[in-house]
C-alpha cells in the first residue's frame, strides 16, 4: 500500500502525519518505507535526526539516474537509508530536487517513480510519500504511482477553499493516469475541540459528503518536542492523547 500525503498549502502537518503514521506501521512490525519528495526535507530530518547528507543515498540520486540509460539500472532499494527505528526505512530528500525538476519534465520521466513503487511493493508492506506543497512534477509522479492519498486539513477557511481544487486535481489524475488512486480521507489536524470555527468547518465538509476521517488530531505542543528530539510520537510518548489519536487513525486506514 503506497499512500501520498498531499496538500497545496504548506504548514498543514504533511510531514508530521507522514512520519507518525509510518512510525506506527513500523512499531506494529510492518516493513515500512517513507519517500520524501519535498525539497525542504522535513520528513528526512524528523526520521534521521539531521538533514540528509550529500554522501547519503537519496531520491535525488534515484531521479538523476533516470536521466541516463543503462541496461542494468540500479534497483530503487539502492537509494534507501536506514532510520534508527526498526522496520522503518527512508528514501531521503535532497536540495537538488528543484534544479532537477525541469530536466525530468523535459525528458518525460513522470512514470519512473511509479515503476519504482511497483518494485518496492514486494519489499515493503507500507509506503508513505511526503510531497511538496504544490502540484508539481514530484507530486504528480507520486499520485500517478500510489494507491491512495491522504489530505491534511488544518481547520482554516483558506484550506477549505483550496480543498475543492485539490480534490479536482486528484480526480483528474485518477481519470487520466491512475485508476487505482483513491482519496483515502481528509485528516483533520491541529483540531481545537473547544473552538467554534474548527467544528463548523469540519461539519461543513461532512455535510458535503467529503471523506473526513476519525479521529481528529488534536493540537498539541508535544509534537514540537517530537520534532526537536527526532522521535515520532509513538516512540516519544505512546500514551499521549495525540499519539492515541494517530494510532486510531492508523487503524481506521488499515480497515478501509
Amino acid at each position: 500500500m503506497a499512500l501520498v500525503v498531499f496538500n497545496h498549502k504548506g504548514g498543514v502537518g504533511k510531514s508530521t502525519i507522514t512520519c507518525n503514521l509510518a512510525a506506527i506501521s513500523a512499531s506494529q512490525g510492518l516493513r515500512t518505507l517513507v519517500i520524501d519528495l519535498d525539497v525542504q526535507g522535513n520528513s528526512s530530518a524528523y526520521l534521521l535526526g539531521h538533514a540528509p547528507r550529500a554522501d547519503q543515498p537519496s531520491v535525488v540520486g534515484f531521479f538523476e539516474q533516470t536521466l541516463g540509460y543503462s541496461f542494468t539500472p540500479p534497483p530503487p532499494t539502492d537509494f534507501i537509508v536506514r532510520t534508527p527505528f526498526e522496520n522503518l526505512d527512508l528514501i531521503a530528500s535532497g536540495p537538488q530536487l528543484d534544479e532537477l525538476q525541469s530536466k525530468l519534465e523535459s525528458r518525460h520521466k513522470i512514470y519512473k517513480l511509479r515503476e519504482a513503487l511497483q518494485q518496492l511493493a514486494s519489499e515493503y508492506e507500507r509506503i508513505y510519500i511526503d510531497t511538496p506543497p504544490a502540484l508539481n512534477f514530484y507530486t504528480r509522479s507520486a499520485l500517478m504511482g500510489a494507491s491512495g492519498c491522504l489530505i491534511p486539513f488544518d481547520c482554516d477557511d483558506f484550506s477549505r477553499q483550496a480543498l475543492y481544487t485539490l480534490l479536482a486535481n486528484v480526480a483528474e489524475i485518477r481519470a487520466d493516469h491512475n485508476p487505482q488512486l483513491a482519496v483515502r480521507g481528509i485528516v483533520v489536524n491541529q483540531f481545537q475541540a473547544r473552538a467554534k470555527l474548527p467544528q463548523q468547518l469540519v461539519q461543513a465538509l461532512m455535510d458535503e459528503g467529503l471523506p473526513v476521517l476519525q479521529p481528529y488530531l488534536p493540537q498539541s505542543i508535544k509534537v514540537r518536542e517530537s520534532h526537536q528530539q527526532a522521535l515520532p510520537m509513538i516512540y516519544l510518548d505512546p500514551r499521549h492523547k495525540l499519539t492515541q489519536a494517530l494510532v486510531q487513525l492508523h487503524a481506521s486506514l488499515a480497515r478501509s
